[in-house]
């Protein structure tokens, strides 16, 4: 991983309780990942206009591992 490698987004969650199992999931695999909102957690407790959603994001160089986990998990 360089030091100037972008983060891309992943996934959306629709909360935080779903960005939070995403993210353990991913982290389970070694792929670190970031959460970000645009409102606190607390303050929305479900998605309006996305409201709550909660973007996961990655290192560009690990975005397809992720992707293929969390497709896989959602899946079952």
């Amino acid at each position: 991983m360089s030091n100037n490698e972008k983060l891309v987004e992943v996934y959306k969650a629709r909360s935080d309780m779903e960005a939070q199992v995403i993210k353990s999931l991913l982290e389970s695999y070694d792929i670190p990942c970031f959460l970000k909102s645009n409102a606190a957690p607390s303050v929305h407790l479900f998605t309006v206009d996305g409201m709550a959603e909660v973007r996961i994001l990655v290192m560009d160089s690990m975005a397809d591992r992720a992707k293929e986990l969390i497709v896989s998990d959602r899946n079952g």
